[in-house]
């Protein structure tokens, strides 16, 4: 066992330890303000990502400060608030001790809000050779193969090469899988016929692979066929029942004995694996921790998990809640509550998910929206899409900047984002 983090008394108040600070556990840390708990955020990264947005920063779309919010700055003034920037490891409930790469964390109140990660279904290949889209790092490198392959073909004779630096393949049929070959398709028309006039631009292929019947499976049939009937009108090769057997030799090789050749181009965003904890138990293949209705572990009445990495199932939800932003957040209000009553001594209240509807970007000037029964898709939703994302970004500044950034991107389609930054290698 590792020495005690440095944390100051609690004061006779109750620790309370969230584990993570994406949408649940930053609402979470954010709107519970009681000096009956002294709460302690810890996090791999010292910034919240809003991940809805991370498509555009890996197209060059926006930059990756506009869409990160320092945890030091959004708690500055707070009060009996501590951050740790350090990795969760194992818990041992027990005890009531949370062990992290710092130090070990004694704690009163546990919640596990760690997301999810990319999930490659124990293909260590995969894993190496393809691009994921979970945080910044990953965005920013994505970013610098898309554009060092435009450099790349650009600069060679051979008509192979230059097809498979020009060939994009994204595995998977969710939202970001949609959003991001609508962009892709876009920077086709609009970056490589201007940055680039040495290419031929239809030689840049574009090509979506996933194993269902069809795209955007969580939205009614009339949609899917929207999404796909606007990426096939954009030129983007739609291969459905189809999955990925491997990636080698830049040969991307699928379940009908077909393959495609691409340069390191490949997209792997076609599954999640929550990031649970060592000494708590997972369920099924998505390693998420079972959850009553008050998003407590049963087995441990002090420890509770929200927002992905939760599987509270009933009637409505067999397989848990959608692994989406609302969920989480409603969550996190939830628990709030449900805290303040627990000090109170007073019963817990059970968690309803209030479903707002389903609401999806395909690309420039396209969205669609699904309201219980009701179904559209047009620019009015587009930008209805955008208003809603621009005002869940943290701080006015911040919104600003990005409204900026797509205006200026929607009437001129020119950024200057559009540059290679390669990490510094020492001898």
């Amino acid at each position: 066992m590792k020495t005690a983090m440095d944390i100051p008394d609690k004061e006779g108040q109750k620790r309370l330890v969230i584990v993570g600070g994406g949408f649940g556990g930053l609402k979470l840390a954010r709107k519970l303000k009681s000096n009956k708990f002294q709460i302690v955020l810890l996090d791999k990264n010292n910034h919240h990502i809003f991940q809805p947005l991370l498509y555009q920063v890996a197209t060059a779309g926006i930059e990756p400060s506009a869409i990160s919010f320092p945890y030091r700055k959004i708690f500055k003034k707070r009060e009996h608030f501590h951050i740790r920037i350090c990795e969760a490891q194992q818990v041992f409930p027990e005890h009531n001790l949370l062990e992290t790469s710092i130090g070990t964390l004694a704690y009163d109140y546990l919640v596990i809000a760690t997301g999810c990660n990319t999930n490659y279904f124990g293909n260590d290949g995969l894993e190496k050779q393809t691009m994921a889209l979970k945080n910044t790092s990953e965005a920013l490198f994505n970013r610098n193969q898309i554009l060092d392959s435009f450099e790349q073909a650009q600069n060679t004779g051979n008509k192979e090469e230059r097809r498979r630096l020009m060939t994009f393949a994204i595995v998977g049929g969710g939202a970001t899988e949609i959003k991001l070959s609508a962009t892709l398709a876009e920077m086709r028309k609009f970056v490589l016929s201007q940055n680039y006039p040495g290419l031929n631009i239809n030689e840049k292929r574009i090509i979506l692979l996933d194993g269902s019947s069809r795209l955007l499976s969580a939205f009614s049939e009339k949609s899917s066929k929207e999404v796909t009937d606007y990426l096939k009108k954009h030129d983007v090769e739609i291969k459905l029942n189809q999955r990925v057997m491997g990636y080698e030799n830049y040969q991307l090789a699928l379940n009908d004995g077909t393959a495609s050749n691409t340069k390191k181009n490949v997209f792997w965003v076609a599954g999640v694996k929550a990031n649970s904890l060592q000494g708590l138990p997972t369920y099924g293949p998505g390693n998420r921790l079972k959850v009553d209705t008050y998003n407590r572990l049963s087995q441990y009445p002090n420890i509770f998990a929200i927002g992905n990495t939760a599987l509270m199932i009933s009637e409505e939800y067999p397989k848990g809640h959608p692994q989406v932003v609302q969920p989480a957040i409603q969550q996190a209000r939830n628990l709030i509550r449900n805290l303040q009553r627990a000090e109170a001594g007073l019963p817990l209240q059970p968690f309803i998910y209030q479903n707002k509807g389903s609401m999806e970007t395909i690309g420039r000037n396209h969205a669609v929206v699904e309201l219980k029964k009701l179904r559209f898709g047009s620019f009015p939703v587009w930008a209805v899409w955008l208003f809603i994302h621009l005002m869940s970004i943290v701080g006015v500044k911040k919104r600003l900047s990005i409204f900026v950034d797509w205006m200026w991107s929607y009437f001129t389609y020119d950024l200057s984002l559009r540059i290679i930054i390669k990490p510094l290698k020492r001898e």
